[in-house]
């Protein structure tokens, strides 16, 4: 549906629709010992404390133009965070088109665009395989949105402060709002697919799938990346320390358990390498 700018304003009251982007991503890492589990679990949650995800909720509050009325932070033991963000109407000067457009939204920069009563929420959750060698960490991102700017324009810097092996992208348009004639609006915006909001550099470092349900306002991508150095998932070394066929090993059980979550079922590790 494409509608004019003037047909924007010209709606019956508040533009009712609630816009909701789940952002969750996912870093993968091999821990050998117990020890390493530890020390991993203790940089991840060093490094996604609830200090910096209140910062990262932040800036994205201002990217989408929001006040912040309200903020819960919490570190939990022994691992994990979560901070949540009550966010009102930020003061518009004007409602640029480009903000109705699908691509990519800015990086931390001043952004003032609509918004009404929303929330903004991210928890973390590391975790670790009982005996398979294999620590993760994921953290789900939720912004809801009222009116018309789309939180799909937070993505961008989203993407940017995690460093993640893959991702999975919901966003849904819900409830309806009405142009002067009564009649019912179901969405305020053209969107073929949330790929379309991710920028050309980073779309191709990974593999992407689609699964939309465009006649109920549902768009989902997931994504994992592409290129594999085993050096960047062992914690605290290199591979040039590991013991003759520890390598190939190890490649194998980290790339069943990305592609596990890549496609959200059990694999076993002799089909791992035709999926």
């Amino acid at each position: 549906m494409t509608l004019t700018p003037e047909q924007r304003i010209t709606l019956h009251g508040f533009n009712n629709l609630t816009k909701s982007l789940s952002f969750n991503m996912y870093d993968i890492c091999y821990t050998k010992t117990k020890e390493e589990r530890e020390a991993y679990i203790a940089y991840i949650d060093e490094q996604y404390n609830s200090d910096r995800l209140k910062r990262i909720l932040e800036t994205v509050t201002d990217i989408i133009g929001a006040h912040v009325l309200n903020i819960a932070q919490q570190d939990y033991v022994p691992q994990g965070a979560s901070v949540t963000l009550l966010i009102s109407e930020g003061p518009v000067v004007e409602v640029p088109t480009e903000s109705f457009a699908e691509s990519p939204g800015p990086l931390p920069e001043s952004v003032v665009l609509q918004l009404d009563k929303s929330h903004i929420t991210v928890h973390t959750y590391p975790e670790y395989h009982p005996d398979e060698g294999i620590s993760t960490f994921r953290a789900d991102i939720d912004v809801s949105t009222c009116g018309e700017i789309s939180p799909l324009k937070a993505l961008n810097y989203l993407i940017h402060s995690f460093d993640t092996d893959i991702m999975t992208l919901d966003y849904r348009v819900r409830g309806f709002t009405r142009d002067i004639q009564g009649h019912k609006l179901f969405i305020d915006h053209d969107i073929s697919s949330i790929q379309n909001y991710i920028p050309d550099e980073i779309k191709r470092q990974y593999d992407m799938i689609d699964v939309n349900v465009y006649q109920e306002n549902i768009f989902h991508t997931k994504c994992k990346l592409r290129q594999f150095d085993l050096n960047n998932y062992l914690f605290g070394y290199t591979k040039d320390k590991l013991e003759p066929g520890e390598e190939r090993e190890i490649t194998d059980r980290l790339k069943t358990e990305m592609d596990e979550i890549f496609y959200g079922k059990n694999i076993s590790r002799a089909s791992s390498n035709t999926v």
